[in-house]
């Protein structure tokens, strides 16, 4: 079995990136945009990586860093947006247990519990991204 690394690090960024985001530009920005924000910077990072040239020790760090920014715009975002915060958090969670089954057991079905995973925290993010376009 031949192993994609950049297909999981790009399924990973388009989840949760998503088609858009926040905008930016107020100096008064509620936490949650700013969390938001860093969450893209952090996915244009791992988009932009050299996965091919550098293998995936390339965006190690930055899905460790995105799994702890993840965790918290959950935190930011449970004042204002509760159900989406809520739903993003269960859905890092399960990320976080699937990618480490992957690691210790990879295979196929592992690695097709980790897309199942990121397609869910794609979602959640979305519909937070959504819900927080407003105030952004």
């Amino acid at each position: 079995m031949t192993r994609n690394p950049g297909l999981l690090t790009a399924i990973l960024a388009a989840a949760v990136l998503g088609a858009g985001g926040c905008a930016g530009g107020e100096a008064q920005a509620p936490a949650v945009c700013e969390s938001f924000a860093t969450v893209q910077n952090t996915v244009t990072q791992i988009r932009n990586a050299n996965v091919s040239e550098n293998g995936l020790v390339a965006v190690r760090p930055y899905v460790a860093e995105l799994l702890n920014q993840l965790n918290q715009l959950v935190l930011d975002a449970q004042a204002q947006f509760k159900p989406q915060a809520d739903q993003l958090r269960a859905a890092v969670d399960q990320l976080s247990a699937s990618v480490e089954t992957a690691r210790t057991d990879p295979g196929a079905a592992t690695f097709a519990v980790v897309r199942t995973a990121i397609t869910a925290v794609g979602d959640s993010a979305r519909s937070l991204r959504d819900a927080i376009g407003g105030t952004c």
